[in-house]
């Protein structure tokens, strides 16, 4: 049963990445079949004029994106609580289909000063495509459009959603600034989520200048088997495994020795553990398989002693469960979304946040729209993902 919920849990997490909670603070407003709106106090002076409007757009309500949009929201308002700023926040939920979202989305560039979302890539897709965006919209998620068509995006659209694409992108310069040049194989089994990002991975290792090999596996005894005498001939560089933690730990216990001699990277999802605070892990949980295996993961989940992360408050768990490490990343996604929301308001153009995502760089003016994130390394210590200069 809890690996059926991890296991939900995960797919609805990437079907934000790729086509992808605190209580209310004021009545909500119900409509059958439209977009419900729930205003969030702002505190103001009465009579007072707020700095800005904002708008949050997510799909509640869905049965597929409802506990992704509940932990997104949460980390939005958390930031809330913290600098209101003179901000009037409202909360709009819609319908996760293309059509709703794109309505609602419609209907809230009328009444607001800044738009927030959607956090489904099929919704900001809808978006994107149609044309209209006439105020600054701050995307939870990236569009999924061809390369020619992303060049044109409409320069009021930021999209700064978490992309474990652009975390392959990251580790594929890491290694090459690391290990200089050379060969990295690179495995994935059958998943597609496993094969854009060794397609990311690979497209940057070349821009890099390392030559990459793809690896396709199906876990099977057999097939581990080749790759371990690959391993053992050719000697890699590096290995770069775009595999989940319990695909990850097959691959090592199939290496044998040649998992230590072989330098191993990955990227945030060979990493479940939600290890918000520093309470020990329980030694059932931990991944000592994945020992010396070296990441990319949000400073939310690798620093919790880290100033911007000691910021705000951490979500509750339910009794008798777990943190869910890719629901933490949503709710931290929310945190850095109304940082980036405020900034917006403020009309800064070009600016840097600190966020608990990753370093950000954001140049967002009327003729430009640029996201930069760096989520900071970490290695597998003790089979616990740690901070890379963490000894």
């Amino acid at each position: 049963m809890l690996r059926k919920l991890r296991l939900s849990l995960f797919l609805s997490f990437l079907s934000v990445l790729y086509g992808l909670c605190l209580p209310a603070m004021a009545n909500t407003t119900k409509t059958e079949a439209k977009a419900e709106l729930e205003p969030i106090a702002n505190q103001l002076p009465n009579g007072a004029i707020p700095l800005a409007s904002i708008a949050l757009l997510l799909p509640a309500r869905s049965s597929s994106l409802g506990r992704a949009a509940d932990a997104l929201r949460a980390g939005f308002l958390a930031a809330y609580e913290r600098d209101h700023s003179g901000l009037a926040i409202t909360v709009i939920e819609a319908a996760d289909t293309a059509q709703d979202m794109l309505s609602a989305y419609h209907t809230a560039s009328q009444k607001f000063d800044i738009l927030v979302g959607p956090l489904s890539r099929t919704g900001i897709t809808a978006i994107a495509q149609s044309g209209n965006i006439y105020k600054p919209t701050i995307a939870l998620t990236l569009p999924e459009l061809p390369a020619d068509k992303n060049a044109t995006l409409s320069r009021q659209l930021l999209p700064i959603g978490l992309s474990i694409e652009t975390e392959a992108r990251q580790v594929a310069r890491w290694i090459a600034d690391q290990r200089g040049q050379g060969k990295v194989l690179v495995v994935a089994a059958g998943a597609s989520w496993q094969h854009r990002i060794a397609g990311a991975f690979m497209q940057e290792a070349a821009n890099a200048g390392l030559d990459t090999e793809l690896v396709a596996s199906d876990l099977k005894s057999d097939t581990l088997d080749k790759l371990k005498q690959r391993v053992e001939t050719e000697k890699p560089r590096a290995l770069f495994l775009a595999l989940d933690a319990d695909q990850a730990t097959q691959v090592r216990s199939a290496l044998g020795l040649f998992s230590d001699a072989t330098p191993t990277y990955g990227i945030s999802q060979l990493n479940p553990i939600a290890r918000t605070d520093n309470q020990a892990i329980p030694d059932e949980d931990r991944k000592t398989e994945l020992n010396g295996i070296q990441l990319v993961d949000i400073p939310w989940l690798l620093q919790p002693n880290l100033p911007a992360v000691m910021a705000y408050p951490h979500q509750v768990a339910d009794a008798g469960h777990q943190r869910n490490a890719d629901l933490e990343r949503l709710y931290a996604l929310g945190i850095d979304a109304f940082n980036v929301a405020r900034e917006v308001a403020l009309q800064h153009t070009a600016f840097q946040i600190n966020g608990v995502t990753g370093k950000l760089r954001i140049d967002f003016g009327p003729n430009r729209s640029t996201f930069e994130r760096i989520e900071p390394t970490a290695i597998y210590r003790d089979g616990v993902v740690v901070p890379l200069e963490a000894r």
